[in-house]
């Protein structure tokens, strides 16, 4: 559950950064998305800004990248200018003795005390909250470094005399202004990154049209704004126009593309009840329909939620990490004071002074942010990729996962095969004709509802066979139908129907309805008139791409098992056709949620794909629950990855994804630690009895964002996998 962080630690960022509230919208942050609350501002764990759930079409460049950019760029000149002089040292004499560090001091100061200002308010809320992050690290360096070097410009009479050099104490401007410089450059590149991720949702949530066509109760039409349609509106839309909404054609026909969401390259035929997608193109003819889904319930919006929760979910690798920083930070404190009392005490000469810059160079080398970074910008990326591939992942965990399966539990229906009834064949007898057989069926099929029907009607529509209205129709449940065409008694069912009108099904043709149905075919007989005319097919066709599909998984190692609420027969026709060996017929969804929790128990690492109502149960229990974006609502709810395109090709995808990502994390952690862990002790000085190296501050500074940018660039190699 996500927690709400109280009023009290509502800590908005300054006046400078102050973002464009979006009416209504829930902020949360982006390295610990369980903070959640209404309206804009910082998060009490790690101090970043808050930042929208959604993103708006509306919404402008991302405040605090603006903010950053600003105190970068306007300080950047004061950063070189204290450096330049600092290098410099005496071997140039631009200042009269002891003028020199004032000079420092007031360059310096803006880029302390104001570029630096976030570093510190977000500092001040770790310690608030007892809850120790980079930012502690970075205010302790830094200001330990601008406060020395301001007590040793404005009081050096304070320090004894070993602290002075040629007549005055050192100072380490440079180092504190590098470092605030180096952190914004660092900040500006994670922010850059995170905003191309938000662009790539606001490009899904521009597909949708600004405006529709609406119908008034008077017959008047009027464009109004997308936000202002209701369920229940009759909208027009016009030949080149976008569906705005999710609905059901009330009147006219025309073709649709619907590429955007199935991949379809052929527009699809549309006519009164036929269902709309929202944001997919109208190419020809006008339509009116009935706005359905409005507003966050459309598939364009679903999809935007689904790319975006996954997106600010924490994988649990993150949750390691954040537990490590957590510790890190209290360690890296602790080094740092051992540094400075260890030299101080051991070292006679300007001990003291050895250990305070060593101290701060720790502290600087040591900052966790390339560990904050490892894990979200994975996910950012991979989600990203695996959404223009049509792959929506619920969570950050469903990718981590995904490729530790090893067993796949598939529906049949909808999931391996296309889910509607497909008009086969039709086998005449006698001097009855392959058309006319088809023609005779469809025409009195016009008054049946049924499933099977629909594939006749439409066969016949594809042969543009002239259809009869029927008469005297009559469905006989369980059996099939009767009536007359042309003056024709017919009777369209099962062998068992046409043995109550007297009519017996020859053998020859009995032999080839059994070899239909063990290809998975649904077969009924046709009598005409008291006489066999023959027999028609329909079948639900398997998918063209799953048996690819299919046999990618296996050769990852995946074991497929079937489990489908078809008769045993049908499933086994399709497993053979497909090479599944286990094979469940007439699986209740009891029996399907029984069967995964079976196959974890003997230990195996589960994903279920489905598409339907029956399937929800078994997604839900599933270690991955992957659902077909072309089947229901529910199916989608109770699952964590969802195949927009219903392709099953998409799952071996993905889980190459899945492996990809969790790889580039896990290499992405190793970059943070490697650093740090060999920067540390070089920072404290360990090394320097044996090879005489330290570390300065200014290098530091440079190693730390050096290991940011390197886990960035190595997570932005998953576009390209």
């Amino acid at each position: 559950m996500a927690e709400q962080t109280p009023s009290c630690c509502h800590h908005h960022p300054p006046a400078a950064a102050a973002p464009v509230v979006i009416e209504g919208a829930q902020y949360t942050c982006p390295m610990h998305p369980e903070i959640v609350q209404d309206g804009p501002g910082t998060c009490p764990k790690c101090g970043m800004a808050l930042e929208p759930m959604l993103p708006t079409l509306a919404e402008e460049e991302n405040p605090e990248l603006r903010d950053f950019r600003r105190r970068f760029w306007f300080t950047l000149p004061l950063t070189l200018i204290v450096t330049a002089l600092a290098m410099s040292g005496h071997a140039v004499t631009l200042f009269a003795p002891g003028v020199q560090p004032w000079v420092e001091l007031l360059l310096s100061a803006p880029v302390v005390l104001w570029a630096g200002q976030p570093f510190f308010v977000r500092a001040v809320d770790s310690l608030r909250h007892a809850s120790p992050n980079m930012w502690t690290l970075i205010a302790t360096g830094t200001g330990a470094a601008f406060g020395y070097s301001v007590l040793a410009t404005v009081a050096p009479q304070l320090f004894p005399a070993s602290f002075h050099q040629h007549g005055q104490v050192g100072v380490y401007f440079e180092a504190a202004v590098v470092i605030i410089s180096l952190t914004l450059l660092g900040q500006l590149l994670e922010l850059k990154a995170r905003s191309a991720t938000s662009a790539a949702l606001r490009s899904l949530l521009g597909l949708a049209p600004k405006t529709a066509r609406r119908l008034d109760a008077g017959g008047s039409e009027r464009d109004v704004p997308l936000a202002e349609v209701q369920v229940g509106d009759r909208l027009r839309v016009r030949p080149g126009e976008k569906i705005p909404v999710d609905g059901v054609v009330l009147d006219g026909h025309s073709a649709v593309d619907e590429s955007m969401l199935t991949g379809e390259p052929l527009p699809v035929a549309k006519q009164a009840g036929d269902a709309l997608i929202g944001a997919t193109l109208n190419t020809a003819g006008s339509l009116v329909m009935r706005a359905d889904k409005v507003g966050a319930q459309t598939v364009l919006s679903q999809i935007v939620q689904l790319v975006a929760q996954a997106q600010r979910s924490k994988a649990p690798l993150q949750r390691l990490a954040d537990v490590v920083a957590g510790y890190f930070v209290v360690a890296v404190v602790s080094v740092a004071v051992l540094a400075f009392f260890a030299w101080g005490l051991l070292v006679p000469a300007q001990g003291w002074l050895y250990g305070f810059i060593n101290a701060v160079a720790v502290l600087i080398i040591a900052c966790p942010c390339a560990l904050g970074l490892a894990t979200p910008m994975s996910v950012m990326v991979a989600t990203g990729r695996a959404a223009q591939r049509g792959i929506l992942f619920r969570d950050a965990a469903a990718i981590e996962h995904l490729g530790r399966i090893d067993t796949l539990v598939v529906d049949k229906t909808g999931t391996l095969t296309a889910g509607k009834p497909v008009f086969e064949t039709a086998i005449p007898v006698g001097d009855t004709s392959a058309a006319t057989l088809l023609q005779l069926a469809a025409s009195l099929e016009q008054g049946s509802e049924h499933p099977l029907a629909a594939a006749l009607l439409q066969a016949a529509r594809e042969q543009q066979l002239p259809l009869q209205a029927p008469c005297h129709f009559a469905a006989v449940a369980g059996l099939g139908v009767t009536g007359k065409v042309q003056g024709k008694m017919l009777v369209l069912g099962n062998s068992a129907l046409l043995a109550q009108h007297g009519v017996v099904v020859a053998a020859g043709l009995a032999s080839e309805a059994d070899r239909l149905r063990q290809r998975g075919a649904s077969v009924m007989f046709l009598a005409v008139d008291g006489a066999l005319a023959g027999l028609l097919a329909v079948s639900d066709p398997v998918k063209p791409t799953t048996a690819e599909a299919l046999q990618a998984l296996q050769a990852a190692g995946v074991r497929v098992v079937m489990a489908t609420g078809d008769s045993r027969a049908t499933a086994q026709a399709i497993a053979s056709q497909l090479g599944i060996a286990e094979v469940h017929g007439e699986a209740t969804p009891a029996d399907k949620l029984a069967l995964v929790q079976t196959l974890q128990r003997s230990g195996a690492v589960v994903a279920m794909a489905g598409d339907g109502i029956n399937d929800a149960p078994a997604l839900a229990q599933a270690d991955i629950g992957i659902a077909m974006g072309t089947g229901t609502d529910v199916a989608m709810h109770s699952a964590q990855v969802t195949l927009v395109k219903g392709d099953l090709r998409g799952i071996a995808e993905a889980r190459a994804l899945s492996v990809a990502t969790v790889r580039n994390m896990k290499q992405n952690l190793g970059f943070a630690l490697c650093y740090n862990a060999l920067g540390v002790p070089l920072a404290a000085g360990l090394l320097y009895p044996l090879t005489g190296w330290l570390l300065s501050p200014m290098i530091a500074a440079f190693a730390m964002s050096l290991s940011s940018v390197s886990v960035i660039t190595n997570a932005l190699r998953l576009r390209r996998g």
